[in-house]
């Protein structure tokens, strides 16, 4: 593309080449190398029966040490493996598996994927497990067994209702009995109970004009 000149030139310089260091492409920085699997792995396998396969699951999720025989010691998820008689779910299932193998491989915090395999919901619908916990889906069965591990090895906290809200949790269970004494599941939780937002289990129930959970306390008035 040519450009017309309409002023005096009154100077000039020479751009000179840049050199090759200049030219190469800039090199690409990895967060951190991946974790070289030991020879040697621990691990632990969750058994997961759902009324939507027609036979249950076993979870392994293998651990490795980090900072062994140091104050820092802890064991973090390595590799995860889901073994089944039912093949249905089976292509999926390895492709996820290992997905979730290499993020725990990489480092790093891996909480994340707790919230983000619970967030998936089945089209078909849920389903509700022993305890009244509401599962959408089996990838949020994953999710909740991956969290149900990372408290077992330290790496989440396990979150308890304050000493006066189970005070106030306690007292509602006991008044609602004494009015309903053969209205329980097998959960432990009304039969009539409604889904909680906050803690995914069915056991809040209407008391005096607020829907207030059994399980962890919440507690609405409309």
């Amino acid at each position: 593309m040519s450009i017309k000149i309409e002023k005096k030139i009154v100077g000039y310089s020479v751009v000179e080449k840049k050199s090759e260091k200049e030219e190469a492409p800039a090199e690409v920085v990895q967060i951190g190398e991946p974790l070289a699997r030991p020879d040697k792995i621990t691990g632990s396998t969750y058994k997961v029966k759902t009324p939507v396969t027609e036979h249950a699951l076993y979870i392994t999720i293998n651990d490795v040490i980090m900072n062994e025989g140091t104050e820092q010691e802890h064991r973090r998820p390595f590799e995860i493996f889901v073994n089944s008689k039912n093949m249905e779910h089976f292509q999926w299932i390895v492709g996820l598996t290992r997905v979730m193998s290499a993020v725990f491989r990489k480092g790093g915090d891996l909480t994340f994927l707790i919230e983000e395999l619970e967030s998936v919901f089945d089209p078909n619908g849920g389903y509700y497990k022993k305890g009244g916990k509401y599962v959408p889906s089996l990838v949020a069965e994953l999710g909740q067994v991956l969290e149900e591990h990372l408290k077992n090895i330290g790496m989440l906290k396990v979150t308890l209702p304050e000493e006066h809200q189970q005070q106030l949790i306690d007292e509602k269970k006991a008044e609602y009995l004494k009015k309903n004494p053969d209205k329980l599941d097998e959960s432990g939780f009304p039969k009539d109970a409604q889904l909680c937002n906050k803690c995914q289990t069915k056991a809040a129930i209407m008391m005096d004009g607020c829907l207030t959970c059994l399980n962890c306390g919440e507690s609405k008035c409309g």
